[in-house]
């Protein structure tokens, strides 16, 4: 679980990042799912899109993909989800 200190930091970073990972009509499947993974071993702090879903639909989407890639969820808003997963090469976020 992150701290509200590190949720704030993350967010800050995230800001000015592109969504790099977009999970379309279809939802989550395993090719999608492998994306995030590449992608949160190759930047540790990514942004998604969630396109074509309900506001619960998402919610669920966001605790799916928590739960299979390891990843904490800074922040969500409307369509974008920021994740974070740290890299053994990052240096360690702030208490």
């Amino acid at each position: 679980m992150l701290t509200p200190r590190q949720r704030s930091t993350l967010k800050g970073l995230a800001h000015s990042l592109e969504p790099v990972v977009f999970v379309g009509q279809a939802g989550l499947s395993d090719t999608v799912i492998a994306e995030f993974e590449r992608a949160l071993t190759a930047h540790g702090l990514i942004k998604a899109k969630l396109a074509g879903a309900s506001r619960a639909d998402r919610e669920a989407m966001t605790a799916d993909i928590c739960a299979r890639t390891g990843a904490a969820a800074v922040q969500n808003v409307g369509r974008i989800l920021v994740l974070w997963r740290p890299r053994p090469d990052d240096p360690p976020l702030d208490k």
